[in-house]
């Protein structure tokens, strides 16, 4: 007799084969699922492994080394200045169009011109003390602000240091200084009022001649506008220091006025062509 439940057992009798078992069909191996592991926390010291390609190489883009912990960065030590040249990272070639340098307005450049400014009230005060002393300590603050004058600009252009900020407050700068030199001098009898009065209209005349025209286009500075200036600071310098003859200052004085009043009407001409090429093209 046989368990309930178990089903009976056929034996073969003599002769007879038992019929093989049936083979159960192969299953097919499925896939183990991926598992999502957690991206590293920064700080947790933990080194996130890009991922890789059955040959070796970085998915997404060639194989290169791998920087472990705490090494140093591959930039080098000038990577500042190399921007500022216009090279990229470790001097890895020229700056990309999308990465645009900004120059802070508080440059040395600026810093200089406002330093100009600072000075002039200072000049005017020592022009009008008594004394030689007095005097030469006027002079040499003077020829102080004409140098800075001269050194902003090469720094703002070497170093490309031009902001807007710099573009008005320099030629301020530049006109308040002799402007400040030439009214000081008037007022003590040692200029004549006409020229001092002829230097400042053209000087303010071609600043607004400049704002005036801007929308058309810049107008760059002329040779000549480098020689007046230079001619101005050797006039005024002449009359400040003491004991130099009357004819010598009258000649310095003379050759900057021509010059001054040369160049404004240079500006002028050089203004109405410029409107004209603006007017034409946009007609054309």
């Amino acid at each position: 007799m046989t368990e309930r439940g178990e089903p009976p057992v056929e034996v073969a009798g003599p002769g007879e084969m038992t019929p093989p078992e049936p083979v159960a069909p192969p299953v097919a191996a499925v896939p183990a699922a991926p598992v999502a592991t957690p991206a590293p926390q920064p700080g947790s010291g933990v080194r996130e492994e890009p991922e890789t390609t059955p040959d070796g190489q970085r998915a997404g883009g060639p194989a290169g080394p791998t920087r472990e912990p705490g090494a140093p960065s591959a930039l080098r030590a000038d990577a500042p200045a190399a921007v500022a040249a216009g090279e990229g990272p470790a001097g890895e070639g020229p700056v990309g169009e999308g990465m645009v340098r900004r120059v802070s307005t508080w440059n040395i450049a600026n810093v200089l011109t406002i330093a100009r400014l600072v000075i002039v009230p200072v000049f005017t005060v020592l022009m009008f003390a008594d004394g030689q002393a007095w005097r030469l300590a006027a002079l040499g603050v003077f020829l102080l602000a004409s140098l800075t004058d001269q050194l902003d600009g090469w720094l703002a252009r070497k170093y490309a240091l031009i902001t807007d900020f710099g573009k008005i407050a320099d030629p301020i700068a530049d006109k308040a200084l002799i402007g400040a030199a030439l009214v000081s001098m008037s007022y003590l009898g040692e200029i004549p009022w006409w020229v001092t009065l002829t230097i400042i209209a053209r000087e303010a005349g071609v600043t607004l001649l400049r704002f005036l025209v801007i929308r058309h286009g810049v107008i760059p500075a002329s040779y000549g506008g480098k020689v007046k200036t230079v001619l101005q600071i050797a006039a005024i310098a002449l009359y400040i220091l003491p004991g130099i003859p009357g004819l010598v200052r009258w000649i310095a004085m003379g050759l900057a006025l021509v010059v001054t009043v040369g160049t404004g009407v240079d500006y002028v001409v050089r203004a109405v062509r410029l409107r004209q090429v603006a007017r034409s093209a946009q007609g054309g």
